[in-house]
């Protein structure tokens, strides 16, 4: 056959679902990982130059800011990795499910792919044992670790709701940031407050960023409205939202590697019992 067509029934057996969530993983954990390492750096000077004289204030939270940071490490190399992994397990299935529904059935990997996940022929016919072709036996290599989709699915069903938790998690900075540059806005405009300047304030102990005894703590009136205005605040405030975003980014494509692997491992299992739709 020729290549374009070669290449055309190769692309039938892509998984467009994993492909499109891989990319998706990749740019979330990405997003995620390096917007939250620099608002987490940025957090740490807004809290050493206005909210805390004394380093003995805040010298938990920096401890726990570069826990953060590394644990930012370890998820980006982890995630980078799995991605890699499910995308190969979606390859090698959707190989298997196009394979069974008669839609790959015409290159080799094709068929070793088949073999492998749904326990086709192991390579003994009527004139005996025959010697597999190469590619055959990379399939079947590869199909010990990857012939098993149910195994995928259970795993990322439980980062999916870890992953939940560091959603859930990347929100509260959000929120934060949102709360102290809604009352900057109301210092900025103060004919649309019956409050008085001096009264409104950002108090980072009243989040527990810093403990109840720092001082100052907390700053009030025309001076947070200085540090609202500061490219400080302004870049790390994005960037937290730009990790939040990161952080749904990620979950989403979760949810799609648990839908086309469920998809896939429901197929190979109803066929391989013989059971048609």
């Amino acid at each position: 056959i020729g290549l374009l067509e070669c290449c055309a029934r190769c692309l039938i057996g892509a998984p467009f679902a994993s492909l499109v969530a891989t990319g998706l993983c990749f740019f979330g954990v990405a997003l995620f990982c390096g917007c939250g390492h620099e608002a987490l750096t940025g957090t740490e000077q807004l809290i050493e130059t206005y909210f805390s004289k004394n380093y003995q204030d805040y010298e938990f939270l920096i401890d726990v800011i570069h826990g953060f940071q590394y644990f930012i490490y370890g998820t980006a190399a982890f995630f980078f990795l799995y991605g890699a992994l499910l995308l190969a397990e979606g390859f090698y299935t959707t190989g298997a499910v196009r394979q069974i529904f008669g839609d790959y059935r015409t290159t080799i990997f094709g068929k070793g792919l088949s073999a492998t996940v749904t326990g086709g022929p192991k390579g003994r016919g009527a004139r005996g044992p025959q010697r597999a072709h190469s590619w055959q036996r990379v399939c079947h290599c590869l199909g010990k670790w990857l012939g098993h989709p149910d195994k995928f699915v259970g795993i990322t069903y439980v980062l999916t709701v870890i992953w939940l938790l560091v959603f859930a998690c990347s929100a509260v900075p959000v929120y934060i940031y949102f709360n102290t540059w809604t009352t900057c806005q109301s210092i900025a405009n103060p004919t649309k407050t019956s409050a008085s300047i001096g009264t409104l304030c950002a108090d980072a102990r009243m989040y527990g960023v810093l403990p109840w005894n720092a001082f100052p703590g907390k700053v009030c009136g025309s001076n947070l409205l200085s540090i609202c205005k500061t490219s400080e605040f302004q870049m790390t405030f994005h960037l937290f939202i730009a990790a939040f975003v990161g952080a749904a980014a990620t979950l989403v494509s979760l949810l799609t590697f648990i839908i086309a692997a469920t998809y896939n491992f429901a197929v190979l299992k109803l066929m391989g019992r013989g059971t048609k739709f």
